[in-house]
């Protein structure tokens, strides 16, 4: 008798267990084979659009140095299958900002614009582990930034001062980086989730010559640079908001 009841009880846990991944609409909680998603930074996303508009801070491509966390990439993934996806990261970005002056002087300062590109990409594997709606994951990924700085054009009125400054290059930038990771996954709704994870990787990136140019004085050149890093990242705790389909 004890044990029948013992079986009937497990047999209840089980079943109790599979409802709860069905909504109540019996639609599935968790992310099928199949199933792709799209991720949104849900602590900062939101500041890289008002940046876009105004050329100034946060439009540099990602650094790559694992410390700070990548808010302005659209993030997804392809479900293998239920333990098993493809994830990958994509930025693209193009934008100029012209500043026209009100009544320029005879020989002065008539506009100034300022333009950049920025392309990354990333692509790795994440593997699930645990049942329920709460899961963990790991995995790893490679990245791949291509930037050209912020170029300067300036413009004059009539005729510019000998020296005045009319364009400033920044060097090209080029990022490479490998990325081991960690993490959590929790689906609050029927393929919707919150996660968060951390990661330990190599950085490598370089930085070209920039120049100066000025009428009537030889160009004015900038130093190369490049930097390593090996270190953790997501010190923030950022945060996605995914959505499965």
């Amino acid at each position: 008798m004890k044990k029948g009841l013992l079986i009937v009880a497990m047999m209840i846990g089980v079943t109790a267990s599979a409802q709860d991944m069905n909504s109540k609409k019996g639609t599935p909680i968790l992310p099928e084979s199949g199933d792709w998603s799209i991720g949104i930074g849900a602590n900062s996303s939101l500041n890289y659009f008002g940046n876009l508009l105004n050329g100034n801070t946060d439009n540099s491509p990602m650094s790559f140095d694992w410390t700070n966390g990548n808010d302005n990439v659209i993030t997804g993934k392809m479900m293998k299958d239920a333990n098993t996806a493809y994830r990958g990261q994509l930025r693209i970005g193009f934008g100029s900002t012209t500043t026209n002056e009100a009544d320029p002087a005879d020989g002065g300062l008539s506009s100034t614009k300022v333009s950049h590109m920025n392309i990354n990409l990333a692509g790795g594997i994440q593997m699930y582990r645990g049942k329920g709606r709460l899961r963990g994951y790991y995995g790893g990924e490679v990245a791949l930034g291509l930037g050209s700085g912020t170029d300067t054009t300036y413009s004059y009125k009539g005729t510019a001062a000998d020296a005045s400054v009319t364009k400033q290059d920044d060097g090209g930038t080029f990022s490479f980086g490998i990325r081991g990771f960690i993490g959590a996954e929790y689906f609050f709704a029927p393929k919707m989730s919150l996660s968060g994870e951390f990661g330990w990787g190599l950085g490598l990136s370089s930085k070209g010559e920039g120049k100066t140019v000025s009428v009537n004085t030889p160009d004015a050149k900038t130093g190369k640079t490049s930097s390593f890093g090996l270190d953790t990242d997501n010190a923030g705790a950022a945060i996605n908001l995914n959505f499965y389909f």
